[in-house]
C-alpha cells in the first residue's frame, strides 16, 4: 500500500492529518500525520483545513520534522494565537486531488467498506478500517456488518498480497482472501 489516509464516510475527502496545537509563538503548529511515511503530508504544498463544517485551502510555507512528530507553518497564520485558532483542524484532500496509484497499490479508503470472501465463497463480513504494524498492515472485518456473513465475529487479517489476498475488485467492492472462516 501507498499512503495511509482515514477516510470518512460518505465524504468527498480524505483525512491526511491533524493539526494539534501551537508550537511556539510564531504561528507554527504541530501536525499529527495519517500519511505513510508521515513526512508525506510535507509533499502537499497546499492544504485544506476543515474546521467544523468550514473548508479551508492554505499554503504550506514550512514543515519539518520535529523530535518524533511534525511542525509546520501555513499562510496567514503568523502568530500564537493564530495557530491557537487552526489547533484541532483537520488536513483533508478531495479523494478526486490524491495522486494516481499505480499496479496493486490501494488507499485505505478504497478498501475500507470491501465485502471479504474465501477462495470457497464464505462471506467473512467487511473491511472495518486497518491499522498498520511493525511488520505488515492488518484489516479489521467485522462480519456483523453483512447479513450473509457466516458470523458476527470480528477478525483481524493481515494485508499480503499474493499470500492471504488474492484478489481486490474495487468495482464490485469485493476482496477475496485466503483464509480459514473458523480462524
Amino acid at each position: 500500500m501507498s499512503e495511509s489516509a482515514k477516510a470518512q464516510p460518505a465524504d468527498d475527502h480524505v483525512v491526511l492529518g491533524k493539526l494539534t496545537s501551537p508550537y511556539g509563538v510564531k504561528g507554527w503548529l504541530r501536525v499529527y500525520s495519517y500519511t505513510s511515511p508521515m513526512e508525506g503530508i510535507l509533499d502537499y504544498s497546499e492544504w485544506v483545513v476543515r474546521h467544523g463544517e468550514t473548508l479551508e485551502r492554505r499554503r504550506l510555507v514550512q514543515g519539518r520534522r520535529h523530535g518524533k512528530s511534525l511542525v509546520a507553518r501555513l499562510e496567514g497564520c503568523d502568530s500564537r494565537e493564530a495557530a491557537e485558532a487552526l489547533a484541532g483542524a483537520e488536513i483533508v484532500m478531495p479523494k478526486a486531488e490524491l495522486p494516481e496509484l499505480t499496479g496493486d497499490d490501494f488507499y485505505w479508503h478504497e478498501l475500507e467498506g470491501l465485502r471479504v470472501v474465501t477462495r470457497e465463497g464464505s462471506v467473512l463480513g467487511r473491511i472495518d478500517h486497518l491499522f498498520e504494524t511493525g511488520a505488515n498492515d492488518v484489516m479489521v472485518v467485522k462480519g456483523s456488518l453483512e447479513a450473509d456473513a457466516i458470523d458476527a465475529r470480528e477478525r483481524l487479517l493481515p494485508f499480503l498480497p499474493e499470500e492471504v489476498i488474492l484478489e481486490v475488485d474495487l468495482e464490485a467492492g469485493v476482496m477475496t482472501v485466503d483464509w480459514d472462516p473458523e480462524f
